[in-house]
């Protein structure tokens, strides 16, 4: 390995040189940290001022890049040079534009700067270039497991970009649930009738396609390797196995209906002529454009749709949530007895009526235009009455109990996501014991669980916020209603989606580079087996099963399936798991030579250890907004929250640090971190604090912990402000040299 030898390089652009001292920049980046070489720029970003820094690399022997200028989260395609390690100092954001431009801040102004020049140079002397993984493999073909719309669309999609296409559908057919649609919700111009399911052309343009491959009555029972590489074993109804290998994986297992049999009091199970929204599409494919009866065979006169029957309800078996698609679907159904005979009585109850869409609105008029009576009500029960079905509601806007006659009632139930095992509920116990499971859809060999983790309601995880489709298991997709309630049309668009995002993660493999939402790093974490005490904290912490257990019990690091988030890194008790360009040295060595000034001169320092994804951005915003914030704070961004370990806290406590400040992102069901667990994780790592400032007689107030939202603009800075007053407050650290 060749030695290393740094280059820093100072901007004066962008006002940095009418405020800062440029000279006494170059002088702390050469005799206190030591570069190698220093230079200066007008404008280090244009294209003199990078050809000089490629220069260097070609001509000097520079390997390691001390970029002092502007934010890190800014030029990153000026400043991005091959096989260097690359750092930046924040001098633009991160100090004159949050501070006054005054002759009294001048002094603590240039304080500032000069910190985060030593910072950047210390950094790169403690970072390696990331090498590309040479064991990277490649395999260009994608599972979809699903035979439904979302499958369908997904393989069609992915095959029409050039990638071989297997499906995996466990029915005898594919089409899913809406093999049983006779129509769908129109998707076009007027937005007036029921349109073509679209079904058998989805089915025609599979069979025609030489790229795509079908797998009937199949299922998987067992899903191993990673993006890239994955084995999968694809058993079919008689028990013959064949192993299969793939880049990435689209699950598209779709829904069932919610078991109408809960709801008595709406008269499912009583009478055959209380049906689900599923069952009288069924009814109706079967007829095939006959007239419309009950399953005794009498004609239908009346019809009642009962919205959010078990849904959108807080009783217990109940689905608390909305499934998107039923009020449309109740629209469409009546325009079914409408189109047919227009005398036939239609009534839609509803406590909401909900059309999403660019065409719902037109949608829901078309149905008022053919006559569907819309009722704003909430039915209590359906009984066997006289003359068929006795509907009784509370109308809300006359404000007064109504009892209706039906011969057919059509409940809206839901949408209950076919999202196998949670992974609470099965896990590998121990190294290479696995069994599969007949409820499992993907059987996955992972320490952490045979499918893909759950969010709330039993939808398979994905990052709604930030990262739609991607879930905790990387390279693998999920799309339609597995994910979150949806219509057809949404499906369909979801689907495309996923498909373009398993062809993202099938090439980012093939390179080595991470996906999502570190796209394009090459690291990966390494650790040094003679230290690790086999805690298994960094296997069980690990947020994307990245890590597994050899028979030894030592972790086995996936390189593809890792999102380079740390969490193992800070998870690590004895400090031994690091990345090439982030590690315990990188962050620790920063802090530990920020300059800690005397006690007497009463200049306090404060550690901010900011989430890259939001609170950095966050930070950079209020600056471009000019709102200032404390010259002692000090601010080291970390890739998650979850990757700070407790030595950082420890090490800069030790060092004469006054106060802590730690950003994350929030936690829990609406989640926004980046990395899913990785701020939850510190949460709970950082409860522990309080108990070691008060062995070290330190006050608790010292370190604080705060979920911020990239929106935090004005909040940040702020938090920022209150640890100087607490730090006012409670006296310098006793620490201090």
């Amino acid at each position: 390995m060749a030695d290393v030898k740094i280059g820093a390089y100072i901007c004066k652009g962008c006002g940095i040189g009418e405020r800062l001292d440029a000279k006494q920049m170059m002088q702390v980046a050469s005799r206190d940290a030591k570069a190698h070489l220093v230079r200066e720029h007008e404008f280090l970003c244009n294209a003199e001022g990078v050809q000089m820094i490629k220069n260097d690399i070609a001509n000097e022997g520079v390997n390691r890049v001390a970029i002092c200028a502007c934010s890190r989260r800014s030029k990153t395609d000026a400043f991005n040079f091959e096989g260097v390690a690359i750092t930046r100092g924040n001098i633009r954001e991160g100090v004159i534009w949050v501070r006054p431009n005054t002759e009294e801040a001048r002094e603590t102004t240039q304080e500032m700067a000069e910190d985060y020049v030593r910072m950047a140079v210390i950094e790169a002397k403690f970072m390696t270039p990331p090498s590309k993984n040479t064991e990277a493999k490649y395999d260009r073909t994608i599972l979809v497991v699903g035979g439904g719309v979302s499958g369908m669309t997904s393989a069609i999609e992915a095959a029409k970009a050039g990638y071989p296409v297997h499906i995996v559908e466990k029915a005898s057919a594919l089409g899913g649930n809406a093999a049983n649609f006779l129509r769908r919700v129109p998707q076009k111009s007027p937005y007036a009738n029921p349109e073509d399911s679209g079904v058998a052309g989805l089915i025609k343009a599979i069979q025609a396609d030489s790229k795509i491959k079908v797998h009937l009555n199949s299922t998987i029972t067992r899903t191993s390797g990673a993006p890239g590489r994955f084995a999968v074993d694809i058993t079919t109804e008689s028990g013959a196995t064949a192993t299969e290998h793939f880049g990435a994986i689209v699950q598209a297992t779709g829904f069932h209906d919610y078991d109408a049999n809960k709801l008595p009091e709406l008269g499912y199970g009583k009478s055959p002529n209380v049906v689900t929204q599923l069952e009288l599409e069924k009814m109706a494919k079967a007829a095939n454009g006959a007239v419309l009866k009950t399953k005794d065979g009498k004609e239908i006169k009346s019809v009642v749709f009962v919205q959010c029957a078990g849904q959108r309800s807080s009783k217990e078996g109940h689905l608390p949530y909305c499934s998107g698609h039923c009020c449309s679907t109740s629209i469409k159904q009546a325009m079914y007895f409408k189109d047919q005979n227009p005398t036939i009585d239609t009534n839609v109850i509803y406590s909401d009526l909900r059309t999403p869409g660019t065409g719902g609105e037109e949608f829901y008029r078309s149905g008022q235009r053919k006559g569907v009576t819309f009722t704003k009500g909430v039915v209590s029960e359906v009984v066997n009455g006289s003359d068929g079905l006795d509907v009784k509601f509370k109308d809300l806007i006359l404000n007064q109990d109504v009892v209706e006659k039906a011969d057919l009632v059509v409940l809206a139930t839901g949408m209950i996501a076919n999202s196998g095992v949670n992974i609470d509920e099965v896990k590998q116990d121990e190294p290479g014991e696995w069994k599969s499971s007949p409820e499992s859809v993907l059987n996955l060999s992972y320490r952490q669980g045979k499918d893909i983790p759950l969010l709330k309601h039993g939808f398979n995880d994905s990052h709604f916020i930030c990262f739609p489709y991607e879930t905790r298991r990387t390279g693998i997709y999920t799309t339609g209603p597995v994910r979150r309630p949806m219509d057809l049309l949404q499906a369909q668009e979801d689907a495309t989606g996923a498909a373009l995002k398993a062809i993202q993660s099938i090439e980012s493999a093939a390179q080595g580079l991470a996906v999502h939402p570190r796209v394009g790093d090459l690291s990966f974490p390494s650790f040094r087996r003679e230290g690790c005490t086999q805690c298994k904290r960094c296997t069980v912490e690990c947020p994307f099963g990245a890590i597994d257990e050899d028979e030894q019990r030592f972790p086995v690091f996936n390189e593809s399936r890792c999102r380079r988030c740390g969490t193992c890194m800070g998870a690590c008790p004895v400090r031994v798991i690091s990345f090439e360009n982030y590690s315990v040295d990188t962050v620790g060595q920063q802090l530990k030579n920020i300059n800690i000034p005397e006690e007497f001169e009463e200049k306090p320092r404060i550690l901010v250890l900011a989430c890259e994804n939001d609170a950095y951005p966050a930070l950079d915003m209020a600056a471009m907004r000019k709102i200032e914030y404390s010259a002692w704070a000090r601010i080291i961004p970390v890739r998650c929250l979850g990757s700070v370990n407790l030595i950082w806290l420890t090490d800069a406590l030790n060092s004469g640090y006054d106060g802590v400040v730690m950003m994350g992102c929030q936690k829990g069901e609406n989640y926004q971190c980046h990395f899913v667990k990785g701020s939850e994780i510190a949460q709970v790592r950082m409860s522990k604090v309080d108990d070691t400032l008060k062995t070290l007689n330190l006050e608790v107030e010292r370190v604080a912990t705060y979920e911020v939202a990239i929106t935090d603009i004005e909040r940040a800075p702020r938090l920022i402000n209150d640890m100087a007053e607490a730090v006012k407050k409670v006296g310098l650290s006793p620490f201090k040299f």
